[in-house]
C-alpha cells in the first residue's frame, strides 16, 4: 500500500503485523525479560490443562488419560446428586462472603488511617507491625491458634477462667471455626493489602485537600469527598477480582484448621477435593469438582466485571 507524502512522494504503509514485528525486534531486549514468565505459565499452567478432561472420563492410572472411558457429565451428576453437595456449597459461600464482608473493607480503613497521621515514625512502627503478619506462613498461623487458644494452656482460656468461666474448645468447636478463620485471615493479610491502597492515596492531588481545606471541610469531608472518591478505581478493580474468586477459597488454612468436631462447617470445596482425589483417590469425580468450582469463578469474575463497567465505568477488561 502507499499514500502520498506533503512533497507528493509515495511513501509504503506497512501492514499492521509487520509494524508489530517490526517493534519487537527493535526492542527484543525488553521481550526477552517476558521469556521466562510465559515459559513458566505455559509448562505449569497451560500444559497440565489437558489433563481436565479426566472430568469427563473414568480416569484409570492402566489405561492413561487417552485411554480411559468417556462417561460425559457423570461425575458432575453424581457431585450435585450427593448428599453433602448443598453442605459444601453452603459452607464455601458462607465462609467467602463473611471473609469478603469483614476483610475487604479492613485494609481500606487502615490504609486512611495511616495515611492521616502526621507523626512519621509513630507511621512507620504501625506499618512494620501490621505487614510482619503477611510474611507468617499458614501452618505457623495455625499453630499460634492452636497453642494460644488451647483449652489447657492457652492465654485465651486462661483469661476466660480468671474472670469465671469455663475453657471453650475453640479449635473442635464447628462454631468457632468460621470466626477464627475469617479474624486470623484479617490480621494476617489486612497490613500487606494496605500498600495498594496506601499508594492509591499517594496519588490523590494535594491541591485538591488545599480548596476542601480553603472551602472549610473537615477532615471527615476531604477523607468521604476526595480520598475515597480518588482510590475509588482501586476498589472496584480489587472487588471485582475478590468476588471473581468467591469460590476460590484458601485450601491450606482450612485443610489445616479442620478436625472431626468442626467438619460440618469447615468442609468446603477445596478439602473435599482433596478428600475424594487424593485421600480416596476419585481422580475423576475431583477433576469434575474442581472444574466446576473454576467455571463459577469464571462465570461470576465476567458478571461483576459488567456490572462494575456500566455502574462505575471502571473494569478489568
Amino acid at each position: 500500500m502507499t499514500s502520498r507524502t506533503s512533497g507528493g512522494e509515495p511513501s509504503v504503509i506497512k501492514p499492521h503485523g509487520n509494524r508489530r514485528w517490526s517493534r519487537i525486534k527493535r526492542d527484543y531486549e525488553l521481550y526477552l525479560f517476558l521469556l521466562p514468565i510465559l515459559i513458566l505459565y505455559l509448562i505449569f499452567k497451560y500444559y497440565p490443562m489437558y489433563g481436565v478432561q479426566i472430568a469427563f472420563k473414568d480416569f484409570s492410572p492402566s489405561q492413561g488419560i487417552w485411554g480411559s472411558e468417556w462417561v460425559g457429565f457423570q461425575h458432575f451428576i453424581d457431585f450435585f446428586d450427593s448428599y453433602n453437595f448443598w453442605t459444601i456449597i453452603t459452607n464455601t459461600l458462607s465462609l467467602s462472603f463473611l471473609s469478603l464482608i469483614f476483610g475487604f473493607p479492613a485494609p481500606i480503613i487502615i490504609a486512611i488511617m495511616l495515611n492521616q497521621m502526621l507523626g512519621k515514625r509513630y507511621k512507620k512502627f504501625v506499618q512494620t507491625v501490621i505487614y510482619a503478619p503477611h510474611f507468617i506462613s499458614t501452618v505457623v498461623l495455625v499453630g499460634m491458634l492452636n497453642v494460644f487458644l488451647s483449652p489447657n494452656s492457652g492465654i485465651v482460656n486462661h483469661i476466660i477462667t480468671w474472670f469465671g468461666g469455663e475453657p471453650i474448645l475453640f479449635m473442635a468447636d464447628e462454631g468457632w471455626f468460621r470466626p477464627l478463620y475469617i479474624l486470623s485471615g484479617i490480621w494476617q493479610e489486612t497490613g500487606f493489602s494496605t500498600i495498594i491502597y496506601l499508594a492509591a492515596l499517594a496519588g490523590v492531588n494535594p491541591e485538591l485537600h488545599e480548596a476542601a481545606i480553603m472551602d472549610g471541610a473537615s477532615k471527615w469531608k476531604r477523607i468521604w469527598h476526595v480520598d475515597i472518591p480518588g482510590i475509588l478505581p482501586t476498589i472496584v478493580i480489587l472487588l471485582i477480582l475478590a468476588l471473581g474468586n468467591i469460590m476460590s477459597i484458601g485450601f491450606e488454612k482450612a485443610f489445616l484448621m479442620q478436625s472431626d468436631l468442626n467438619y460440618a462447617t469447615s468442609n468446603i470445596i477445596p478439602t473435599y477435593v482433596y478428600e475424594m482425589g487424593i485421600q480416596k483417590a476419585e481422580y475423576s469425580f475431583s477433576t469434575a469438582v474442581g472444574l466446576f468450582n473454576s467455571l463459577i469463578n469464571i462465570i461470576l469474575i465476567v458478571t461483576v466485571n459488567r456490572v462494575a463497567k456500566k455502574l462505575t465505568e471502571t473494569s478489568l477488561w
